[in-house]
């Protein structure tokens, strides 16, 4: 009797080990779909996928069924190259992103990606659509700033200029939050394409 008892119990931890490593990843659920980046899915540690989605990346993507945040480190290489062709300091050595799925049709595909930044005390959403391996601005989201400032970054990549008064209008915006806001888009649009672009030459 006593080792049917052991036999039993020992059977059960097995059966629960084997189930807990089967268990499909839990995801932050929403509604359903939109559309993003897509060239961002490897990462340097297992992605994150409870809820630390900030409320403002999913009012990016109302039709997204879940998200995945990413982490990835800078080296000190793409640092320096990054500070280099911005001319300003990168904030951080750890990236957050946040990658948007929707599982519709039955397929959990990546719809979008974006990041929160952050200019004088403010913060901002910048969405990123795939284009060519590349990721470009689809839009960019911030509470009391001008939406027709914010409109000029749609469309904008790591190749481009982002200076205030030549490339960019600051529309009503003042001018140092805008250069702010200009600076720190540039940064993570730099950053993004290092992490995750495809490789090509200038």
């Amino acid at each position: 009797m006593k080792k049917l008892s052991v036999l039993v119990i020992f059977t059960t931890i097995v059966g629960l080990a084997a189930a807990c490593s089967n268990a499909p990843e839990t995801t932050t659920n929403r509604p359903t779909n939109t559309t993003v980046a897509n060239n961002t899915t490897t990462t340097n540690a297992a992605p994150k996928t409870d809820d630390e989605t900030p409320s403002a990346v999913k009012a990016a993507f109302s039709d997204a069924n879940s998200f995945t945040k990413q982490h990835k480190d800078l080296s000190q290489e793409q640092i320096s190259h990054i500070e280099k062709d911005t001319g300003a300091k990168v904030p951080d050595t750890d990236h957050h992103s946040y990658l948007a799925f929707s599982n519709a049709g039955g397929t959990r595909k990546q719809i979008g990606a974006a990041t929160v930044i952050e200019a004088n005390g403010k913060e901002f959403v910048v969405v990123y659509d795939n284009k060519d391996g590349s990721p470009i601005i689809k839009e960019v989201r911030g509470e009391g700033v001008s939406a027709d400032f914010l409109k000029q970054f749609a469309g904008k990549g790591h190749d481009d200029k982002f200076q205030i008064g030549a490339d960019l209008k600051a529309n009503s915006v003042d001018e140092a939050l805008a250069k702010a806001i200009a600076q720190a888009v540039k940064i993570d649009a730099i950053t993004m394409q290092t992490l995750y672009g495809a490789a090509h030459s200038h």
